[in-house]
């Protein structure tokens, strides 16, 4: 097992810390619609499926898909990448089963979702598959207009991390509606009193 997180090098018990865990799992969890949201891209809004539009530049039929978005990114190619983590991650845990069962993106990503726990814990390709899923996420949003949330910054950590009493101290970010979590030393801010807390012993100095 590793003991720093593949994606930002970061201290943990396995091959991803929380934040990077909490983000593969909203990843698999939004492919689905994402994708179904570019196969609604490729068609463009002033036609339909069995409509053919005549371009200005060049006389005869055009295609009604938008094939700058089909060569950008596809339904297929995601659902081909996550059928081959599927079964990736099926060989390593269970390496005497045979081939998944047929399904789609949304059922691979579900099952993908299901492992997580010893994903994290057991795969040593944890991180590439974190990074596939991020970067096919990207690239679906890219095509969407719908920009991934940006973290917010909370502050900086005040709990003590010694009997001396030295106060953490790293800056706290989370995506919206995520915990908080100090990514350095573990602690979780999740109660009202916790957050009253943390924000009572900011620095003075604090933006």
């Amino acid at each position: 097992m590793s003991t720093t997180c593949e994606i930002c090098g970061n201290a943990t018990s396995g091959y991803l810390c929380h934040r990077h865990r909490e983000q593969l799992a909203a990843g698999l969890a939004e492919l689905p619609a994402l994708y179904s949201e570019v196969g609604e891209c490729l068609v463009p809004r002033r036609s339909s499926w069995g409509e053919i539009i005549a371009t200005r530049s060049a006389p005869g039929p055009r295609s009604p898909i938008n094939e700058d978005v089909l060569d950008t990114v596809t339904w297929g190619r995601a659902a081909e990448m996550m059928r081959l983590w599927r079964t990736d991650v099926r060989r390593a845990r269970w390496p005497h089963r045979g081939s998944p069962p047929l399904g789609d993106l949304a059922a691979d990503c579900r099952w993908l979702h299901g492992q997580l726990g010893w994903i994290v814990t057991a795969y040593p390709a944890a991180g590439d598959l974190a990074r596939e899923v991020r970067e096919l996420e990207l690239q679906a949003r890219s095509v969407t207009g719908n920009p991934a949330p940006r973290p917010q910054r909370l502050g900086t950590c005040v709990a003590g991390v010694d009997e001396a009493g030295t106060v953490c101290g790293a800056v706290l970010t989370r995506l919206p509606g995520q915990e908080v979590r100090c990514q350095w030393c573990g602690t979780a801010y999740r109660t009202g009193r916790d957050l009253l807390r943390l924000k009572a012993l900011q620095p003075a100095d604090a933006a």
